[in-house]
């Protein structure tokens, strides 16, 4: 499974995080999530634990799904 890569966040002054991908929106986050996921960014891979507060990685079924008679084109 490839690495996920593209992630930033930024902390807003109220306490907002903002997390983007590739220059995009792809989440934020208030109050005591936020400070949650600060902690967990900095003591972690902050690829994959941005990925994963966002819900942007995979799951480990793609490969399967597109083998499925219904995906095929």
């Amino acid at each position: 499974m490839p690495r996920p890569h593209g992630f930033t966040y930024e902390q807003r002054g109220d306490g907002t995080v903002v997390i983007t991908h590739l220059g995009r929106a792809a989440g934020s986050l208030r109050g005591s999530r936020a400070e949650k996921f600060l902690t967990e960014v900095e003591s972690g891979d902050s690829q994959l634990v941005m990925a994963r507060w966002t819900g942007a990685y995979k799951h480990g079924n793609e490969r399967t799904a597109r083998e499925h008679p219904r995906n095929r084109r």
